[in-house]
């Protein structure tokens, strides 16, 4: 039989964390709230499965945080919910394989300051010519390392991922300049594909080939830069001003505690929702939800089955590959990025070092992101590619879980607007990455808004964000949706 009708002043439906994000904001101004969750858990594509100690995450995208320990993301400070995150961050900068070496880059000297880097500059430029660069600790000399270098890391020569030293200075203060750029004027530039974009700024083909466009890969989960270069600019200007780091524990993490910190049996999960309206939703389990206003805070894909006439962006597929072995590379905590693009790996890093907590002791737990279409044998060919990036061999590796994931960012091309409405009418509003930018950040910053939307309209207390301005019906059925738009205001990246 099917249980009495739930009374709720908001439905959201969708777990994830946008979904949950809105929820916390709506209790707490008092709205009686309901967040139903097909899945058997909360936290949507935040996911992390359990597997003989291991900890493995399904599509583990980065975050970010800045350098000053005080300094929070804001998204993750202001969210209710997220005061015990505790994030573990990877070494300064990225660890790039390119032309058959390591290279350690993005660590700006001087604290991150563009005053430290344009000293590097100065510094380097009145160097004797070819000086030795100093290596990461912990990172090997591999086989095709030249003998008498220190640290195991090459001089710099002709046709090196980051050029000579004064490239690599160039770099720094180039990114110490984006990291002191206001948003707003990184969002003022025309906004073009991020790889046309990158050809244009006047750096080095050397220094855009073998840095910026694996690191940006990396970030933005798009291996042929098609995203919308204001967002790679917020994604660069977010990691040079901090570091790229993990959740401790695993990505759930982050969904669990804004689950946890909510009343009692506000999130029910393993309930499917057919059918939603301004008043009202219908699920296949227990019948009607009666309410004030409805939140979608599904995938893109899901809202617009939902609500058709919801525009579906494209998606950039994601697979993570887990392997586990007791002689871990000497990489330590870095991320570790192939400027050569000679294989289907993207970024790996010993996962394990970061988080020690997400492999049993006396194991290392590498994990690996293939970004695009797989190729058919995908573990023979990601052993292979791990072989030449570590240097080591991976024969004795053991393969802990492949996760593929064929949507697992929405697309950012350009134009792409960062505030895509969340009210659609009053009464029925949308959220998620895909309304902002395609970042956890982003899911948690359009919960935000879709809250401050509800609030809003329906007369509760105020809230952080600015509601989009109110629909002149709330009968009439949901619009189909205008073509993207110059963004108003600024997302968080």
């Amino acid at each position: 039989m099917l249980e009495p009708a739930f009374e709720a002043d908001v439905v959201v439906v969708g777990a994830g964390v946008a979904g949950l994000s809105a929820a916390h904001r709506l209790t707490r101004a008092g709205v009686r709230t309901a967040v139903l969750e097909a899945a058997p858990c909360a936290g949507g594509r935040m996911s992390t499965e359990k597997v003989d100690g291991f900890r493995l995450d399904r599509i583990g995208q980065l975050l970010t945080m800045p350098a000053a320990p005080s300094a929070a993301h804001p998204d993750l400070r202001l969210t209710p919910g997220l005061g015990a995150l505790a994030l573990r961050a990877f070494a300064p900068g990225v660890l790039l394989h390119g032309d058959g070496r390591l290279r350690h880059a993005g660590a700006p000297p001087g604290g991150g300051s563009a005053m430290g880097a344009l000293n590097a500059m100065r510094a380097l430029t009145s160097a004797p010519r070819r000086p030795s660069l100093p290596g990461l600790p912990g990172v090997p000399r591999s086989r095709s390392h030249a003998p008498g270098t220190r640290t195991g890391v090459p001089r710099p020569r002709t046709g090196a991922p980051l050029g000579g030293p004064v490239d690599q200075a160039r770099l720094n203060a180039a990114l110490a300049r984006i990291a002191a750029t206001p948003v707003d004027r990184l969002l003022s530039r025309p906004d073009l594909p991020a790889a046309q974009a990158l050809a244009a700024r006047g750096l080095p083909a050397r220094t855009v080939d073998g840095f910026l466009r694996p690191l940006l890969a990396a970030l933005l989960c798009d291996p042929e830069l098609t995203t919308s270069s204001r967002c790679a600019d917020l994604a660069l200007r977010a990691f040079a001003g901090g570091r790229l780091c993990v959740p401790e524990g695993g990505a759930e993490t982050l969904p669990e505690l804004l689950a946890g910190a909510l009343p009692p049996d506000t999130v029910r999960t393993g309930v499917r929702v057919t059918s939603v309206s301004t008043t009202s939703v219908t699920t296949a389990e227990h019948g009607e939800f009666r309410c004030r206003a409805v939140l979608l805070a599904t995938g893109a894909r899901s809202a617009a089955e939902l609500l058709p006439g919801l525009r579906v962006p494209g998606f950039h597929p994601v697979t993570v590959v887990h392997h586990t072995t007791d002689e871990p590379p000497g990489t330590g905590a870095a991320l570790l990025l192939d400027a050569d693009r000679g294989g289907p790996v993207a970024h790996t890093a010993v996962i394990s070092a970061v988080d020690p907590g997400r492999a049993p002791a006396g194991r290392a737990l590498i994990t690996s992101t293939v970004l695009g279409p797989p190729p058919p044998d995908l573990d023979t060919a990601v052993r292979a590619h791990l072989a030449r990036l570590y240097g080591t061999s991976t024969t004795r590796w053991e393969t802990l879980a492949v996760h593929h994931t064929a949507e697992a960012v929405p697309a950012m091309p350009p134009p792409h607007d960062l505030r895509r409405p969340v009210r659609l009418l009053a009464g029925l509003y949308v959220c998620g990455d895909h309304r902002d930018v395609s970042t956890v950040q982003g899911a948690l910053h359009s919960g935000q808004r879709a809250s401050a939307a509800i609030l809003a309209d329906l007369g509760a207390a105020g809230s952080m964000h600015q509601a989009d301005p109110a629909p002149a019906s709330r009968t009439a059925p949901p619009p189909a949706e205008p073509a993207p738009a110059a963004p108003a205001e600024p997302a968080a990246a």
